[in-house]
């Protein structure tokens, strides 16, 4: 479903990816890790178009969206929902008003549809009710629930999640974990989730892929990444700082 292509992108001197290459197949759940200023969140606004690269290709269901302008990227970024790392909600909006922003924006839908509509969503993960309330007065596990309603209630075919346990205890991460796969399994999404989160790489991903010198130094299962021998993954893995 997604093929990135020998991306290479630089912030003027300053390379940040040097051919990278990957595939996701579609209904798979893949988690990118790597070092902070790696090129994870870099890597992740080129699947989405948000950035052009320097050099290479990435192919959204065989369609290279390198070569597109703005009116075609908007078009295939209707495939994808974000969930961005602090949740990026809107602090003077209503949380109804936040989930329904892009439905709102498209205005095909009645405010009768709207408001099913975003029921549905908070309904998915786990939020009944809450509609009328302020960002303010959420939790921050519960910002990142309403930021994944608003990524999920247009069904797009893709999610993706930038850092999406970032500032949550261990209890409140592992139920974020298990939203993520739910909502993969329920609405048949493909999944990217860029994470530190070690307890959280190995249980929503299918597959890790892991950057390093600005390349994918590695790809495999959890399973695969976690028993690794190699030195500069155990490293990561065990958070254990160069001596």
């Amino acid at each position: 479903m997604i093929e990135v292509r020998e991306l290479k992108k630089s912030f003027g001197p300053q390379p940040i990816l040097d051919g990278v290459s990957f595939g996701i197949e579609k209904g798979e759940s893949l988690v990118i890790i790597g070092r902070s200023g790696g090129g994870k969140s870099v890597l992740l606004k080129h699947i989405i178009g948000l950035l052009r690269p320097d050099s290479g290709q990435v192919l959204i269901d065989n369609e290279d969206i390198t070569r597109m302008n703005e009116h075609e990227l908007i078009r295939v970024r209707s495939k994808f929902g974000m969930v961005f790392q602090g949740a990026a909600l809107f602090d003077s909006m209503s949380v109804a008003d936040n989930v329904s922003f892009a439905l709102r924006r498209q205005k095909k839908f009645t405010p009768q549809e709207i408001a099913r509509k975003v029921a549905e969503a908070l309904d998915m993960v786990e939020l009944p009710g809450i509609e009328k309330k302020k960002p303010a007065e959420l939790s921050g596990g519960m910002r990142k629930r309403v930021g994944l309603a608003r990524a999920i209630i247009y069904h797009p075919e893709i999610v993706l999640y930038d850092e999406p346990t970032t500032g949550l205890d261990p209890i409140v991460s592992d139920s974020i974990d298990k939203l993520i796969m739910r909502v993969t399994d329920c609405l048949k999404v493909t999944t990217i989730v860029v994470t530190h989160d070690m307890r959280s790489a190995r249980r929503v991903g299918h597959r890790i892929v892991m950057l390093h010198n600005k390349r994918i130094y590695v790809t495999g299962t959890p399973e695969d990444i976690f028993t690794s021998t190699d030195p500069i993954v155990q490293q990561f893995i065990n958070g254990i700082a160069d001596p």
